[in-house]
């Protein structure tokens, strides 16, 4: 595995499925949380009792890089995440912007951009989600917190602890959204 990505595999809900369902399920669920120093992803398999955690990381750029630099290894990180796991779809976080932080949505913007292209390079189909979405949809409040939102992952995930660092939990939370936002059938 590059050293740009590097993988968490706190448990073995977290780690590759070899399972005879694992392999009959549909297509995996890509969700990622950009950021321009840690780009967070999730692969989500359907399973039959419910979402299965695949695989989760984070992708690094190297702080003291050109910015040109840092978005290319987000980019490359990430494709090397969609050549390994095949998904069709990929659910991403939507750039938000306050008016007391406008930088930061322009670094999300950039990391963005970067995965963008490396998913259409892969042909990997995306969806966007914004963050009252997903968070609404796991909690039942778009204005849920990190931690109310980390437990709701580890609940549905059927997890023992929760996901860390945030840019993993962000990035299963998104492809949960998707994976119950989407009406496809257990197999």
């Amino acid at each position: 595995m590059p050293a740009s990505v590097a993988t968490t595999r706190a448990d073995e809900k977290r780690t590759l499925v070899n399972s005879h369902a694992a392999q009959r399920a549909a297509t995996p669920v890509l969700g990622v949380d950009p950021g321009l120093n840690r780009t967070g992803y999730a692969i989500l398999d359907r399973g039959t009792r419910g979402p299965i955690l695949r695989e989760a990381g984070v992708i690094r750029s190297t702080a003291k890089m050109p910015l040109a630099e840092r978005v290319l290894e987000i980019g490359q990180g990430l494709r090397e995440v969609c050549e390994q796991y095949r998904p069709k779809v990929m659910a991403i976080e939507q750039v938000f912007s306050t008016g007391q932080f406008p930088k930061t949505a322009l670094l999300m913007a950039h990391a963005r951009g970067a995965i963008l292209y490396a998913a259409a390079d892969c042909q990997v189909h995306v969806v966007h989600y914004t963050p009252r979405q997903i968070k609404k949809l796991l909690t039942g409040s778009g204005k849920a917190g990190k931690e109310q939102v980390q437990r709701a992952i580890a609940n549905e995930l059927r997890l023992d602890r929760l996901l860390e660092p945030h840019d993993v939990s962000d990035a299963a939370a998104v492809a949960l959204c998707h994976y119950y936002s989407v009406r496809i059938p257990n197999p």
